[in-house]
């Protein structure tokens, strides 16, 4: 089932017609939600990033989009698709339909999509996991990198190109070719007791699972964290590489080019960001 502005349809049933703003123009955001057991995690996070990325791009907020209702909302589509205690949701909220670039006006509709996910709890799964550095088209480094919207072509042709050359991933650029993100994550790397990621000023997506990494590498005084620019250069000479997400948590990554890599600083970090998920159920 599929919860479109509160009313439930079918998966195959369509509710879209060639004027929706978000397929013609990109004039959407959403948020990718795990769930456990009706335990919605980070929902404050989600929440509160998703009520920054609407006020940045000038779309009206209903008095009726509270937390709780976005809670009520999610967890009323949840209980249409059951069989399993953990789902992944895809919050979506585009602007509707009306206008050309410039629209009619700025109120919004919402989609909640619900499927499932195998695991409970974040886990480290120790596969092979290659990646590559994707130059063929490059990220802004400014605020709208920063936000989670449906303008992801470059994301999707570095998918492409990925998977056309049997990698699991790729980490994207920006104009000043440092490394910024990968595909569907942020990335961090390690060298020795010292944590770096990019900082936003780069152009990265203010992920959630970032945001609660560096916040439990700020707390323990046996890491070193630095919100610092990455150089394609370094990626080579540093211990242990690892993307972020809300879905999978951290994916260790155990080959770039020639250099292969260890995942200790993952292993510990996974514990971790499991218990500060639980912390709030």
């Amino acid at each position: 089932m599929v919860n479109f502005n509160g009313q439930l349809y079918e998966d195959d049933q369509k509710f879209f017609n060639q004027n929706n703003r978000g397929l013609r123009y990109g004039d959407s955001l959403f948020e990718t939600i795990r769930v456990v057991k009706e335990h919605i995690y980070f929902l404050e996070d989600h929440y509160l990033r998703l009520m920054s990325s609407m006020r940045i791009l000038r779309m009206e907020i209903p008095m009726s989009f509270t937390m709780e209702f976005l809670e009520d909302e999610i967890k009323k589509t949840i209980a249409e698709n059951p069989g399993t205690p953990a789902h992944r949701v895809r919050l979506t909220v585009f602007r509707n339909d009306g206008g050309l670039y410039t629209p009619v006006n700025n109120d919004i509709s919402y989609i909640i999509e619900v499927n499932i996910l195998d695991d409970p709890f974040y886990v480290l799964k120790e596969v092979p996991y290659e990646i590559e550095l994707f130059k063929d088209f490059y990220l802004n480094s400014d605020m709208l990198s920063n936000l989670k919207t449906n303008n992801r072509i470059i994301n999707v042709v570095a998918g492409v190109y990925a998977e056309e050359n049997d990698y699991q991933n790729c980490l994207l650029l920006n104009r000043q070719k440092q490394v910024v993100e990968a595909i569907n994550g942020n990335v961090f790397v390690v060298s020795g007791k010292m944590v770096k990621t990019p900082p936003l000023a780069d152009g990265c997506l203010n992920g959630i699972i970032r945001k609660k990494l560096i916040d439990i590498l700020k707390e323990d005084d046996s890491f070193s964290l630095e919100e610092n620019s990455i150089s394609p250069f370094e990626l080579q000479k540093v211990d242990e590489i690892f993307i972020t997400n809300t879905i999978h948590g951290i994916i260790p990554v155990t080959k770039y080019r020639k250099k292969d890599f260890t995942n200790t600083i993952s292993k510990k970090l996974i514990g971790r960001l499991n218990a500060v998920a639980r912390l709030v159920v």
